[in-house]
């Protein structure tokens, strides 16, 4: 496969991500500054260098309590070895901002911090089944499971149909993303596909942690386009 092949693999141990905003307080609909500090597990020393994952070093994400704001995004690695990026949080509430990155000589890391932005806070989401096909920028995207009924703790086969199937392209080094959130926020996954070859389907292996509802983004790339979609999912115990 043209990898560099290397003796040994390192513990998957979870390394310490520290998120400073400023300035303070946040306040929604102003400029933001998120500051990223990546450090090691053991001596909480600074780590400033970092593998390439899917064309980038960092990955960010940022969910709001109500589910209603997504983002995918790429902060950039400064002189200082923190990551920096510049957000506009839209609304008052809580948000879950997500790092994904691979720090030199570990494992990769998927780390969740919280931010709460000051204001009236949003109503309680309530989600129910939501297959619909859904139609995006310049992609119509169907949904279907295997089982029909996700079961918790259970593999997920989730089959996307994409319409049209012509023009996909990968998208920073993907034929798709996925990202899977807990209503309560609390269980965040990041996926990429199983199977996929550039045509009309593409299939992710998902596994649910609990029997909850769930919102499912994803993300498909056509023509130089990139669509983003959500489904909602219902995830219920074995024998319930």
């Amino acid at each position: 496969c043209g990898m560099a092949l290397v003796s040994g693999l390192p513990d998957p141990v979870e390394y310490h991500m520290d998120l400073n905003v400023k300035p303070r307080p946040v306040r929604p609909g102003q400029p933001a500054s998120l500051e990223f500090t990546v450090q090691d597990p053991w001596k909480n020393r600074p780590v400033t260098t970092f593998q390439v994952i899917h064309e980038k070093l960092f990955h960010m994400f940022v969910v709001s309590q109500d589910l209603e704001v997504f983002v995918h995004n790429h902060p950039t690695l400064g002189s200082d070895g923190k990551f920096h990026y510049d957000y506009v949080f839209p609304k008052a509430g809580m948000y879950r901002v997500l790092g994904d990155f691979y720090p030199d000589g570990a494992t990769p890391q998927l780390i969740a911090r919280t931010e709460l932005v000051p204001g009236p806070a949003p109503k309680p989401v309530t989600l129910t089944r939501d297959y619909s096909p859904k139609d995006t920028e310049n992609l119509t995207i169907e949904l279907e499971t295997e089982p029909a009924q996700p079961i918790s703790g259970a593999e997920t086969r989730m089959v996307f149909r994409l319409k049209p199937g012509d023009g996909m392209e990968k998208y920073l080094g993907a034929w798709g993303h996925m990202l899977v959130a807990s209503a309560d926020l609390i269980d965040m996954v990041h996926e990429h596909p199983f199977i996929a070859d550039g045509g009309p389907q593409v299939q992710f292996n998902v596994v649910f942690p609990r029997a909850r509802p769930y919102r499912v983004w994803v993300q498909f790339q056509r023509k130089g386009v990139v669509n983003t979609a959500h489904f909602d999912v219902l995830v219920k115990e074995l024998g319930k």
